[in-house]
């Protein structure tokens, strides 16, 4: 209880959001049915709409379906398709002798919607007739309008791209879960990281890289303005307390005026220096024995040697917590918890401010990651504030949806030579349909995913 959950209905022909509440329901076809019947199931799981509501499928009649042969990929389908066509077969409504008051009626007796499938294709005259592929797409579009399917999904950032994708592209900016992917990477957004993210695509890259940080580092949304940009859509992952807590808002102005006060990044025998702190450093003695284990690198800068890493444990307040969330049509029930287990059952809001302390360190020490998406900005002017935050040999992703605003910072950071490594990547993405006998590329895909520039940060000396 208290879990965000996507919904996946009929194989991706609806896909909506919901937060497991004792009061929440959910629409299909004519039906309302109550989400409790999701509660204690993994996720993956799938659910049939039946009279009471939500069944689970067993999992029998799941690998029934995976082991019927599709297409006639066997030879005695083919054999069959040989001698059957659908030339002779006139779409007249004369071929079905099941009426719709005997499906009525056959609801009100109770009967399943695996029933009623199976009863129409007894009552139809030209089923047999038709080839394999025609029967299966006769099963498939009654079973989807009198036996719906429900696959419970889990939030990840995969799955909310994508849905945000297919249904509401420009709420995030056009990027497509590729993109999302490549900015990460490009990033270098690992465990222990200090990114620095301009989100203006309703909160996916700031939710991304808290996910894959996984409560260790420290992600830093920053916008311009007085008023902060919407990362709604964190509400939807279903992170923990402390993946929560590590996730600040900070308006541009005071993150660059650490910089205007001479507190600019230093360099340390050539590698990023981050992440460094002495034990007496740490307040409270539990602490300082717990990051009493030093975490040794290697770094290269002509010679090989090691440094001392600890990482920065700080303490941070308990986060506020909010009780509704609402993203227009894709949308998550009003949710109240009643547990306590780790994950939130209140969904935490996240993008409290940083700590005086935490903004100091910053300031000394720079992010070792920059990523910006920020569509409705010019880029090159952002960029140009932003680079000066970021620690020597910090790696930074730049996603815009047009080319051309991409192209001119690129030329502006090399005239400016801030940057090494300035290339501009468009991400390409097919996905195929693998089915016996007849795998090929969809035939409908999107040919665009946006640009992404990428390149690292250096240390320009003084003339």
């Amino acid at each position: 209880e208290g879990c965000s959950v996507l919904l996946d209905i009929n194989d991706g022909d609806r896909l909506a959001f919901f937060r497991l509440t004792p009061g929440a329901t959910v629409k299909i076809g004519d039906k309302s049915c109550s989400l409790q019947p999701l509660l204690g199931r993994p996720f993956g799981s799938l659910f049939r709409v039946g009279p009471s509501g939500l069944v689970p499928c067993a999992a029998t009649d799941a690998s029934s379906q995976d082991d019927k042969p599709r297409g006639g990929g066997g030879a005695d389908g083919q054999a069959q398709d040989e001698t059957r066509d659908n030339r002779s077969l006139v779409d007249n409504n004369t071929a079905q002798t099941l009426s719709s008051e005997d499906i009525e009626a056959m609801k009100r007796e109770g009967a399943s919607g695996d029933a009623i499938v199976e009863a129409l294709i007894a009552n139809s005259s030209t089923f047999g007739n038709k080839t394999v592929f025609s029967q299966e797409k006769y099963k498939l579009k009654k079973q989807k309008k009198y036996a719906p399917k429900v696959l419970l999904r889990r939030p990840s950032s995969r799955s909310i791209c994508e849905t945000y994708f297919k249904k509401y592209p420009a709420r995030i900016g056009f990027m497509r879960v590729d993109a999302l992917s490549l900015l990460l990477s490009m990033a270098n957004v690992g465990a222990y990281s200090d990114v620095l993210a301009v989100d203006m695509v309703g909160g996916l890259v700031v939710g991304s890289v808290a996910e894959r940080l996984g409560g260790t580092g420290y992600v830093c949304s920053t916008y311009l303005g007085s008023a902060p940009s919407s990362i709604d859509i964190i509400r939807m992952y279903n992170l923990s307390s402390d993946m929560t807590s590590r996730i600040f808002q900070a308006p541009l102005g005071d993150l660059c005026s650490l910089q205007s006060a001479g507190d600019a990044p230093s360099v340390l025998s050539g590698s990023i220096q981050r992440d460094l702190v002495e034990p007496a450093a740490v307040p409270d003695e539990s602490l300082q024995s717990s990051l009493a284990k030093p975490i040794n690198t290697e770094v290269s800068d002509g010679n090989a040697q090691s440094m001392t890493v600890q990482p920065i444990n700080m303490e941070v307040p308990e986060p506020a917590t909010d009780d509704h969330l609402n993203q227009g049509d894709i949308s998550m029930s009003d949710c109240k918890g009643s547990n306590g287990n780790s994950i939130a059952p209140k969904a935490p809001r996240a993008g409290k401010a940083p700590s005086p302390e935490r903004m100091k360190y910053w300031g000394e020490h720079g992010f070792s990651s920059l990523i910006v998406a920020a569509p409705d900005h010019e880029v090159e002017s952002v960029v140009a504030d932003l680079l000066p935050l970021l620690s020597y040999s910090a790696p930074f992703a730049i996603y815009h949806q047009y080319l051309q605003p991409l192209a001119t910072c690129m030329h502006s950071l090399q005239a400016s030579k801030m940057a090494i490594g300035l290339q501009i990547t468009e991400p390409w993405l097919r996905e195929y349909q693998v089915l016996p006998s007849r795998t090929h590329p969809h035939m409908q895909m999107n040919a665009f995913g946006g640009y992404i520039l990428s390149g690292i940060r250096i240390h320009r000396p003084d003339p």
